[in-house]
């Protein structure tokens, strides 16, 4: 996969996810009761969920690049980097998902914030494993 190709993925996700919380945004009249700090409730474990599969997305990309150019191994970072773009992409499409139905802003037990962090970690999860993709394609 080229890094335009990586990158329009990534665009169409987060632009898909901006389009699907316009609605949830515009009805700001309604705005539930904050949660306590210790009640998990369903948009927090699927924002803490997202974000977790984020996060090993980025990781494991950080892995396949370091593979890719050397650094680790001698093998090339392929199949790695193909995991790591998988769990990245699901984690933010997951954190778009959290986002877009989450009612209320930050701060009141939807999981908005955690959405948010997985979306944030996923696009660097997604750049990681795109380069780790196209050094490992040059080399190998």
């Amino acid at each position: 996969m080229s890094v335009r190709r990586t990158f329009a993925v990534v665009v169409a996700v987060l632009g898909g996810a901006v389009a699907l919380a316009a609605p949830a945004a515009a009805d700001a009249s309604v705005q539930p009761v904050a949660a306590s700090v210790y009640t998990l409730s369903a948009g927090r474990l699927g924002a803490i969920a997202a974000a977790l599969l984020a996060l090993a997305g980025a990781v494991t990309g950080g892995l396949a690049l370091a593979r890719s150019t050397g650094r680790i191994s001698t093998g090339p970072g392929r199949h790695g980097a193909t995991m790591a773009l998988g769990g990245a992409l699901i984690g933010m499409a997951l954190g778009a998902v959290v986002a877009a139905t989450a009612s209320g802003g930050l701060g009141t037990g939807n999981g908005l914030g955690g959405a948010i962090v997985a979306l944030i970690v996923g696009v660097v999860g997604t750049a990681l494993s795109g380069l780790a993709l196209t050094r490992s394609r040059r080399t190998g």
